[in-house]
């Protein structure tokens, strides 16, 4: 990484989700020594705790498809500022989440300091549906269609423009679950989605290959987005929405190394660690070792 500066921002969010548990996704993942194996890499790091963010008990669901929209839009405006502020000091956001919904205020923020930025999003669902594709509801679904302008207003125009990344732009990696609307959407838009089917065929290695070239043309920022679901299951087992058949551990830490290489990353987060689903932390023990990959751990 050329910029050494890390500051590290946990969101307990489970509002876009309908399996309790993923909250403590930040403190799973920190409780797996993160900040200590940053700081093994020679990073500067600081951790900012995490953002308050209310409890599904404590409010009305509102919206049958667009579940806690008014809780989750506060707390995506309140990590937007938070992203800024953080790329404001020179340093770079590496947020924890939480579910995916959390996308929609770390690319908000991040999006602010990038004429064009470039996303990669590892994950086993595209999380392209919207209020009138979602057969959920959940918002957690969402948060890729939203940072590309689709979806409701207040959470759309987050910042006060939109869209905030451009479909040329993104790539999503490991797919294996996707809704019709969803297909539907990345046939319109032409957005680059490498399968399962495309990773077993072509290998990880040629994937990231492509998929680098994609995000980083015509761009000044890339942004990783990466839910634990798009590894296989048995590899990490604590999330919400697995799907068997996903990446392998060691094809994941291929593309996070091919990744460091290409030394384009200005942001990350990692998403949807369930410690209440998982196996003696194993899934937050693994974002950390995927998180070493990333920021250039090598074994030589």
């Amino acid at each position: 990484m050329k910029n050494n500066k890390v500051t590290i921002v946990g969101v307990p969010m489970d509002l876009g989700a309908d399996r309790r548990g993923v909250d403590m996704g930040p403190s799973a993942i920190r409780y797996a020594s993160v900040k200590e194996k940053l700081t093994q890499l020679g990073y500067e790091v600081s951790d900012q705790g995490n953002l308050s963010v209310p409890t599904p008990e404590s409010y009305d669901v509102g919206e049958k498809q667009l579940k806690y929209l008014r809780e989750i839009t506060l707390v995506s405006d309140e990590l937007m500022r938070t992203v800024d502020a953080v790329k404001q000091e020179g340093r770079f956001p590496l947020i924890l989440g939480g579910d995916h919904s959390i996308a929609i205020g770390t690319i908000a923020g991040a999006a602010k300091h990038h004429q064009r930025m470039g996303v990669i999003w590892f994950d086993a669902h595209g999380d392209l549906n919207t209020g009138e594709t979602s057969p959920s509801g959940n918002i957690h679904g969402m948060p890729l269609a939203v940072s590309l302008g689709l979806g409701h207003p207040d959470l759309v125009d987050l910042g006060g423009f939109a869209p905030k990344v451009h479909p040329e732009n993104v790539v999503i990696i490991g797919a294996r679950q996707l809704d019709e609307g969803e297909r539907v959407l990345i046939r319109e838009r032409g957005i680059k989605v490498y399968t399962m089917h495309d990773i077993d065929r072509m290998g990880m290695a040629t994937v990231m290959n492509e998929a680098l070239e994609i995000v980083s043309n015509g761009t000044d920022g890339v942004h990783l987005s990466l839910d634990l679901d798009g590894l296989d299951p048995h590899d990490a087992p604590g999330v919400g929405t697995p799907v068997s058949g996903g990446v392998t551990y060691r094809e994941s830490h291929l593309a996070m190394e091919i990744l460091a290489e290409a030394d384009i990353l200005t942001s990350a987060e990692f998403v949807e660690v369930n410690p209440i689903l998982d196996q003696s932390n194993r899934t937050a023990k693994v974002a950390v070792a995927l998180i070493g990959s990333v920021f250039g751990e090598k074994v030589l």
